[in-house]
Order: C-alpha cells, then sequence, then structure tokens
C-alpha cells in the first residue's frame, strides 16, 4: 500500500510541477477560447516595426514555469485599458527567457546556454544585467536603450502607472514620487 501511495504521489508532483511547463501563455489562452487583448509580438517583429514607426519597447520576460508570470498574465495584462494603453504606446513582445530560438540584434546573435536543468537566452540575461528573475518587465525608449527592467508581479493599478509614467516620458522631467500624485487611474 505503502508503494502504490508514493507512485500516487510522485506522479502528482510531476504533474504539478512540470506538466503545465509545456504550455506558453499564448497557447494557453486558446486552449481557453480566449484571446490576449495585448497584441504581444516577438522582439525582432518589434525590431522591424520600430524602422517605420518609432516607439518604446515593453518587454514581458517569462518562462514557461513561472507561476507568478502566469498570475500577471491574466490579471494584469488582461486589463482592457492596460492593453490599450500598451498596445498604442509601445510595440509590446512576449520574450520567453529559455526560448532556444538565435535572436540577431544590433550585429550580435543572442542564443541560447544550457546551464543545468533549465537553461536561458543570452538576450534576457542581458536585458535583466544578468539578474534572472521571472517576471520581469522591461522598458526600451526609441533607440532600443535601457530605461528600466521591472523585476516581480506588478498588480493592475500599480503597472497602469508605471506604463503611463514612462510611456508619456514623464520619467525624464518629473520625480516619480511628485508624478504619482498627480496620476488618475482609469481602471478603479
Amino acid at each position: 500500500m505503502r508503494k502504490v501511495a508514493l507512485i500516487i504521489f510522485s506522479l502528482a508532483f510531476i504533474l504539478v510541477f512540470f506538466g503545465g511547463s509545456a504550455f506558453k501563455p499564448e497557447e494557453q489562452l486558446k486552449k481557453a477560447g480566449g484571446k490576449s487583448p495585448v497584441n504581444w509580438m516577438s522582439f525582432e517583429e518589434a525590431v522591424e516595426k520600430s524602422k517605420n514607426e518609432k516607439r518604446k519597447i515593453f518587454i514581458d520576460v517569462y518562462t514557461d514555469w513561472c507561476g507568478w508570470c502566469k498570475v500577471m498574465d491574466k490579471n494584469t495584462f488582461s486589463q482592457p485599458e492596460i492593453a490599450k494603453y500598451l498596445n498604442e504606446n509601445y510595440y509590446p513582445v512576449k520574450l520567453d527567457a529559455e526560448q532556444t530560438e538565435d535572436i540577431e540584434f544590433k550585429g550580435h546573435t543572442f542564443k541560447y546556454v544550457e546551464s543545468g536543468r533549465r537553461g536561458y537566452h543570452q538576450l534576457a540575461a542581458s536585458l535583466l544585467n544578468n539578474k534572472l528573475s521571472y517576471p520581469t518587465v522591461v522598458f526600451l525608449d526609441e533607440d532600443f536603450n535601457m530605461i528600466q527592467p521591472m523585476p516581480g508581479y506588478q498588480k493592475p493599478d500599480q503597472f497602469e502607472k508605471v506604463i503611463n509614467y514612462i510611456g508619456g516620458n514623464h520619467y525624464k522631467t518629473t520625480a516619480w514620487a511628485d508624478w504619482e500624485k498627480t496620476f488618475e487611474s482609469s481602471i478603479y
């Protein structure tokens, strides 16, 4: 009886911790019959689009196994006001920090690096200053210069402030504490 219980426990453990890793957030939305309100694109697509129309780049750096990444997809990126602002003011990018495909950017080829059980993508490591933490959102200016990486789950009300502060270029002229006092949310 103990062996059966051990086998069942082991199978449950494997399913819980590894079963969901085969699905990307976009695939999970499709399976659920939904579509993300954010018009996500690849990093390469954002670079290409910026040749014709300059915009800031917003990058959601995630992994398939990251629970908080999924919560952020569900609770934050699903907010219509947030999705609308991202779509209109940024090129929103989803970057799987463990993707195996190479990415060419500014004359450099960023590759997947095997490391232990899970590897990482060099572009993700570069954007996160080699501090691999998920989720992390990254803001780049119109010339692909780093504005700010922000690690951790972002609640919708706080995230709305951040994307407006950076998207509206307020970060260039106004301290966050002063600007935050004047911001009026469209979510709540």
